[in-house]
């Protein structure tokens, strides 16, 4: 089990930034999902979708996290050490910065599937068994996202 874990860890790095505002945040939910994926081992069923089993680990814990957060405020989104002192001068970047802005204002079910199928490149079928849902589901849900992000960045191009 421990190669096939590997081999998905590119994976479930990229998923977790998507999910979460920070860097730290996303490795620490990286590590977290790791885990609970060794401790849950035993519940693991050799010839289904690992990379799938991960997923739903990842976004279980992502949730349970924003749960949890929800009840500690902290005084972290005032701290000055968190505003940039220097502005981006790249346009590749502030475009990408303003795709991942458009991205984060989208609601968390359409950004799920839109970083799921799109980004992670994720069967619609595979990304059904992860959100727990119905194909169809996914796919409207895949739509909406693509159509909300091209609202929000055809004005900056």
């Amino acid at each position: 089990m421990s190669d096939d874990v590997l081999a998905h860890i590119p994976a479930l790095r990229a998923y977790s930034r998507a999910l979460c505002r920070t860097v730290a945040e996303a490795e620490d939910l990286v590590q977290e999902t790791l885990l609970r994926a060794i401790e849950n081992a035993h519940r693991y069923e050799p010839g289904t979708n690992m990379r799938a089993w991960l997923f739903t680990i990842m976004r279980n814990r992502f949730l349970t996290n924003c749960r949890k957060s929800a009840r500690e405020r902290t005084g972290a989104a005032d701290c000055a050490s968190t505003v940039p002192w220097v502005k981006a001068d790249q346009e590749w970047h502030l475009q990408a910065r303003n795709m991942w802005a458009a991205l984060e204002r989208i609601p968390l079910h359409y950004r799920e599937a839109i970083i799921l199928v799109g980004v992670l490149g994720e069967s619609y079928l595979d990304a059904a068994r992860i959100l727990d849902c119905d194909i169809g589901t996914i796919k409207s849900r895949v739509n909406r996202a693509r159509a909300m992000l091209r609202v929000a960045v055809e004005p900056m191009l």
